[in-house]
């Protein structure tokens, strides 16, 4: 029997559309289609789409965010024990509150990013999760005062940027952070004691510019993410149909096309790999060679449309009689079916033939001027290959079951004839294509 394999089949194939979220949906292959003609800074997802980006960059946005997170709580760690041990400690004690609440905060975060949520639930938690990190850092240096102000609060702006940078998030989620870092740095700087208004205001100029600049350079980074991740869905898209067409030629190059049965072709492969091309002999084996009687006669008289469709039907008796997980069918030549019985032995592929032979004749299929029959008979000739018997070739098994299926027809057709060495012989096997 042939197998067919599709792209849905494949392993590998099928496991790519899960990770990448391809839907089979025409209408997400023609905006895909769309966008990628659009010029880069034009892109913009649909929901559909978008929701698979999300998907898609996830587990890498998450792992980022973890990362940053993890670093930010070892960092607030480090620079409160370095605080202690080399700041007087009037000052190194007002900040172990706010520096405190840092680490906490970010391992917090970061379990939050361990597995998917709602998206709400994620961007809420994120953002809340960065402005409390950020006013952490900012009250350490507010606490402490002094030269520690203005430099934690540039420090809570590095901390914002880094993030702003490395997180692949929506933009509406970057903006609110960007905007919540400067609004932090705006409140802290004007209402700095060691600044006059003008120099605050400077610096909180330099700094939004600084912010601005981020953002649009991370908008830019997420488009060209997003372009990459559609010419990705085209891709696997074109190459999932190359590979259905790849299988389906295949599949052609391999199947009978009137029977639905292997060929000629197929059945050579099959037998090649279980005798593996001649390195070994399988160690039990049955051949099956079935042949229509009297079938030119068939097509003679009732035409070659009927002979077709005897074909089909006889073909489908076969195949009902065999174990279709393990047994090969094959129209191996034009009325003439060739069966391999892996693991068999005589009896049972004898019982398997007489099942065929049976069902065959009592399908009633007609023929009204063979010589046998008023319908359509079928002679079979077995070879088998045991365990107790002569190992041998697939040729020389496949010359037995011939040499078994020309006794059947010289001893009258319709029924089936084991091999036997000792009623065989080469004359027999050169009348044969007279008889038939």
């Amino acid at each position: 029997m042939v197998k067919r394999t599709t792209v849905a089949d494949s392993p590998s194939i099928a496991a790519d559309r899960a990770y990448l979220g391809v839907q089979d949906d025409p209408a997400i292959i023609a905006e895909v289609e769309r966008l990628l003609s659009r010029r880069t800074r034009d892109i913009r997802l649909n929901d559909e789409i978008n929701r698979l980006f999300r998907e898609r960059i996830w587990p890498q946005t998450a792992k980022i965010i973890r990362a940053w997170m993890i670093w930010v709580a070892i960092l607030g760690v480090l620079t409160l024990a370095l605080n202690m041990l080399l700041l007087p400690p009037e000052v190194s004690k007002s900040m172990v509150l706010p520096s405190a609440m840092l680490s906490p905060i970010a391992l917090a975060v970061a379990v939050v990013w361990r597995r998917p949520r709602a998206p709400w639930v994620q961007g809420s938690l994120l953002i809340a999760g960065v402005f409390a990190i950020l006013l952490s850092v900012a009250m350490v240096g507010v606490s402490a005062g002094g030269e520690f102000y203005e430099r934690h609060l540039n420090i809570m702006l590095f901390v914002a940027i880094t993030a702003i940078i490395i997180f692949g998030i929506p933009l509406a989620w970057t903006v609110i952070i960007a905007a919540l870092a400067l609004c932090l740095y705006f409140v802290f700087q004007l209402t700095n004691p060691s600044l006059e208004l003008g120099s605050a205001l400077a610096s909180a100029l330099f700094f939004t510019t600084g912010v601005f600049a981020t953002v649009a350079a991370r908008r830019n980074m997420t488009i060209l993410a997003q372009k990459t991740f559609l010419f990705e869905l085209r891709d696997r898209r074109r190459v999932s149909e190359l590979a259905e067409v790849n299988d389906r030629l295949e599949y052609l190059a391999r199947t009978d096309p009137l029977t639905g049965l292997a060929n000629r072709r197929w059945m050579t492969e099959t037998i090649d790999h279980l005798w593996d091309k001649g390195k070994k002999t399988p160690e039990r084996v049955a051949m099956l060679m079935c042949d229509i009687d009297e079938f030119k006669k068939l097509n003679d008289h009732l035409g070659h449309a009927e002979g077709d469709r005897c074909l089909v039907q006889v073909a489908g008796i076969i195949q009902k009689h065999v174990r279709r997980s393990l047994d090969h069918v094959a129209r191996y030549g034009g009325e003439e079916f060739l069966v391999i019985l892996p693991g068999m032995s005589e009896k049972e592929a004898l019982c398997v033939a007489e099942r065929v032979r049976e069902n065959v004749e009592a399908a009633a299929l007609p023929n009204p001027t063979s010589r046998v029959s008023r319908y359509v008979t079928l002679s079979i000739g077995i070879a088998v290959q045991g365990p107790d018997g002569e190992n041998h070739t697939s040729e020389q098994l496949q010359r037995n079951a011939d040499a078994a299926l020309y006794r059947a027809k010289q001893s009258g057709r319709n029924r089936v004839v084991i091999h036997s060495p000792a009623t065989s012989s080469h004359d027999d096997i050169a009348e044969r294509n007279t008889i038939r």
